[in-house]
């Protein structure tokens, strides 16, 4: 369908209301081989293998998937510590229909385990007006779901132990093949899906994923692609200490800054030899990088990390480990690198770190995490200072400057995933056994209710909506608040994040990161992100943009999909670089360039990108794309504006606002603070100029049977129908998603391949048009898979297909011969591996 016109659009809203269509799916997971249902591209239901030993240990069941045929599989699953074998044979056994035989082998009696079988979970909050509640069918012969159109059966044969509603989660049903014992021997069950909703095929067939006719390629680990280090200017720091000024980030001598960046963790940090470290430094800033953040120094599972090998020594910083940071510092530095540095991530208090009420949160071990605990127990809050002293005061033996006075540090962030708003409240509860803390925490709350007048037996209720979401951004901001004052009494002159939303947050998480100096957020995505419908279910980009709030700079400091290896994670970089870039958020970083020593090739992961052919290939041109601005940014703003009573007395998000998501697709979406007499701290927002005010969540910004969006400045369009991105800008043109047998066709660039789906990018180098460029690139970028037991090789799926570019004569192909030109068009035939094309006079 055509959409309604860009100006138009931003005056009508469409009420979300029940309906039923072609968009509701099923399939069978991998490597699980169990049912799974999305709708709109978004996870409806999810399933899992659940088991536990005596006194509910769990057991963790590691899995298997082989396609035998199409819509024909076997999948078996292992729990060793159960002594449990599952063999599983799936198949499509008609229209609708889909049949799982499920044998099960315990090698042992166990009677007091508790037993397990499979988790079906239900998504409640995208989907329980189109779908209902779940119900069982009697006597533990399985679950219904669903009305007309989007109706799912599953009955179980012969009925199991029993089939039950978790008692604390209303979104699962567990149906366990044992409980209460588990007895040796044989298990035959049959399980039969029905469903009037669309049968569609494993990822890995739709992905063609196990092609055996894909090429084996080695993957240069040392060098990019292509060399973007002319982005960078070197020494970092050339222009002064950055600052926030409203929502952007600044550097004291007034220009303008904006980060493209990725995470080094854990080993990296501390077991990358010296050479190594210059030589990726190096290649960071080729790969068009000039942010880098330092993360996992402190966490316990790194040996050595911070504090060296011995862990016991969580109050000394040890001067080894010291001097490695220093040389990296030095050595990104030197390469137009800036460094965001976490002051706390994972560190585990012990003993000698002399923690009020340590055994509490100890549980009998030597080792404490801290999170949550840290803002009611002023002992661990003087510990978190003395680090910070002692780390930010520390003067690098390579750039003579301590880590404060260096304008190469970017940021600084104050304790990574640790919010009281949604994640580590309930950590202080009564129930908690945490007596000391517990007692903090309640009289901090009737403190606060007495302040307030709200009521006292609701303030401290933590997992509730309403009066305790004000008290814990309150009790938030207070310890947030004395960090920053104490590291600025300590010289820090940098942008101060404190901590970041993570993991699902509302956005009543907002209010107490806005005491830092800009909002920072974590998000990952999965496979098929360009593909969801924002009626329906959020992506990535809904939840990264739903942390904008009014007035103040964006960080993100983790992004990525997962788990590895998601098919199509090629598609992402430029995806959200070119949001990022419309959005106009400041600081963008990929979670996570390595984790690990870079002594090799290793094995890339969701910790690893820098040996993973798929990100190495389409990072470039994301860089490229977002860091010289080839994308505009939005010309119109959704603002946003909840009452006080909206914000802290309802679960807002992208899982369950259609406004947030449909707003982020048109133009850029901010979060406006409300006015409330309870936080007196929390700045209100101020509606941006002409922009377009959102009061209600329900409602959304395209017509309901939208199909795609294009944003304000006609430069992007993400059609989730066809599951299709075009970024068309006088600089950038490209394609991603599932691009097979469809002609795209861009304002001076045609792509028309063969390969199911890809990354197709053609770009300016030289400043000018691609029109009439002396210097164009082209990025391709697909699916591979790891060779095993081969590091640094992997199985990559040929290109095929034609690259039309308009653009000025005399531009030469280097090392192909597969162009032509022709009435002002140059033809590229694609063929083989080859991901990076260069079209220039030279």
């Amino acid at each position: 369908m055509r959409l309604i016109g860009k100006i138009a659009v931003s005056f009508l809203l469409f009420c979300i209301c029940p309906a039923f269509g072609s968009d509701v799916e099923v399939t069978v997971s991998e490597p699980e081989g169990l049912p799974s249902v999305t709708i709109g591209g978004g996870g409806a239901l999810s399933s899992r293998f659940v088991f536990w030993g005596s006194q509910w240990k769990w057991t963790p069941v590691k899995s298997s998937f082989k396609r035998s045929s199409p819509f024909n599989y076997e999948a078996d699953a292992e729990d060793e510590s159960l002594g449990l074998s599952i063999r599983q044979h799936v198949e499509k056994i008609g229209e609708g229909k889909l049949r799982w035989t499920i044998d099960l082998d315990a090698r042992k009696s166990i009677p007091d385990a508790v037993g397990g079988g499979i988790a079906f979970r239900f998504n409640p909050d995208s989907f329980r007006s189109r779908l209902g509640k779940p119900r069982l069918l009697s006597g533990n012969s399985g679950w219904a779901w669903g009305g007309p159109g989007a109706a799912i059966e599953m009955k179980f044969e012969p009925p199991l132990a029993s089939v039950f509603f978790e008692p604390t989660n209303a979104n699962e049903i567990r149906a366990y093949f044992y409980d209460k014992g588990i007895s040796a021997g044989h298990r035959h069950y049959a399980f039969t899906l029905s469903t009037d909703a669309e049968i569609i095929p494993t990822r890995s067939e739709r992905f063609g994923t196990d092609d055996a006719s894909w090429k084996i390629q080695g993957l240069d680990w040392q060098h990019s692609p292509i060399d973007l280090s002319f982005l960078n200017e070197m020494p970092a720091g050339k222009h002064g200490f950055l600052k926030a000024e409203g929502e952007k980030l600044v550097f004291s001598d007034g220009n303008s800054a904006r980060f493209w960046g990725t995470n080094l963790s854990a080993y990296a940090l501390f077991d990358t030899p010296k050479d190594v470290v210059v030589q990726q430094a190096k290649r960071l800033s080729e790969l068009g990088f000039n942010l880098v953040r330092l993360h996992h120094h402190d966490s316990p599972w790194v040996n050595p990390n911070i504090f060296g090998s011995r862990q016991s020594h969580s109050d000394r910083l040890d001067p080894q480990m010291l001097d490695k940071l220093d040389w990296w510092i030095k050595c990104l530095k030197d390469q137009g690198i800036y460094v965001w540095l976490d002051l706390h991530v994972q560190r585990a208090l012990g003993p000698q770190d002399h923690i009020t009420a340590f055994d509490e949160i100890s549980r009998g071990k030597s080792a404490a995490d801290l999170k949550g605990f840290n803002y009611v127990n002023p002992s661990i809050e003087r510990a978190m200072k003395d680090f910070s002293s002692a780390y930010l005061n520390h003067v690098n033996r390579y750039t003579a400057l301590a880590y404060k006075n260096d304008p190469a540090i970017a940021a600084i962030l104050i304790t990574n995933e640790n919010d009281l708003t949604y994640h580590y409240g309930n950590a202080l509860l009564p129930d908690k056994h945490v007596p000391w803390h517990d007692a903090r925490y309640m009289h901090e709350a009737k403190e606060f209710a007495a302040r307030t007048g709200l009521n006292a037996n609701l303030v401290w209720r933590s997992w509730e909506e309403g009066p305790s979401k004000y008290f814990l951004n309150d009790l938030e901001h207070r310890f947030d608040a004395d960090m920053i004052a104490y590291l600025r009494g300590i010289g820090v002159k940098v942008p101060i994040v404190t901590t970041s939303t993570w993991a699902n947050n509302p956005l009543f998480s907002l209010p107490a990161l806005t005491s830092g100096s800009m909002i920072d957020v974590h998000s990952y995505g999965e496979s098929e992100e360009i593909g969801k419908n924002p009626i329906h279910a959020a992506n990535m980009i809904d939840w990264l943009a739903s942390g904008q709030v009014e007035g103040m700079p964006m960080s993100i400091s983790e992004w990525n999909v997962s788990p590895y290896p998601v098919p199509d994670r090629y598609d992402m970089p430029v995806y959200v670089a070119a949001q990022a870039a419309h959005q106009g958020w400041d600081a963008v970083m990929l979670f996570a360039y390595s984790q690990g020593n870079m002594k090799g090739p290793g094995n890339p992961s969701n910790w690893d990108c820098y040996n993973d052919p798929e990100l190495i290939s389409a990072l470039p041109a994301a860089a490229l794309l977002y860091r010289e601005g080839h994308v505009r940014e939005a010309t119109s703003t959704y603002a946003f504006s909840p009452t006080a009573a909206q914000l802290f007395g309802q679960k807002i998000s992208p899982a369950n606002s259609v406004a947030l998501r449909t707003a982020a697709e048109l133009g850029r979406l901010v979060i406006m603070m409300p006015e409330t007499r309870f936080l007196p701290w929390l700045k209100p927002g101020r509606i941006p100029p002409g922009a377009r005010i959102i009061t209600n969540p329900d409602q959304s910004l395209l017509p309901l049977d939208a199909t795609h969006a294009v944003t304000d400045t006609g430069e992007l369009n993400r059609d989730w129908e066809k599951g299709i991105y075009t970024v068309d800008t006088a600089r950038t043109q490209a394609a991603m998603g599932w691009l097979g047998g469809k002609k795209l066709k861009l304002s001076d660039v045609e792509i028309d391949m063969l390969n199911k789906n890809a990354t197709v990018a053609v770009q300016s180098m030289d400043g000018k048009p691609i029109r009439s460029s002396r210097d164009i690139v082209i990025t391709l970028a697909g699916p591979t898979t790891a060779v095993q037991k081969m590091q640094g090789f992997y199985y990559k799926q040929p290109f095929a297909g034609i690259v039309s570019i308009r653009s000025g004569r005399g531009l030469k192909l280097s090392g192909s011969d597969d162009l032509s030109f022709s009435d002002g068009v140059y033809l590229l035939k694609l063929s083989g591996t080859r991901s990076i094309y260069r079209l220039s006079v030279k």
